[in-house]
């Protein structure tokens, strides 16, 4: 999946599979989780958020199912 890198103190890239409503999302740290089943919506205003950690923590932590790559 192509990623996109974004301004964040913990996010390094954010990718989306509109097919599969796959959330990629690559944190500075190295580590690299999918979240399930997430609606375009959702990835368009997590691209859009002042605050990438702010937002995966509220909005999407939580609420998808994920998988550690």
């Amino acid at each position: 999946m192509e990623r996109i890198a974004v301004t964040s103190k913990n996010i390094r890239a954010v990718g989306y599979e509109a097919e599969t409503s796959t959330l990629e999302v690559e944190f500075n740290y190295g580590s690299v989780y999918q979240y399930h089943s997430v609606p375009q919506e959702v990835y368009d205003s997590f691209i859009l958020a002042d605050s990438k950690g702010t937002f995966l923590n509220t909005n999407i932590k939580g609420s998808y199912s994920f998988t550690k790559l």
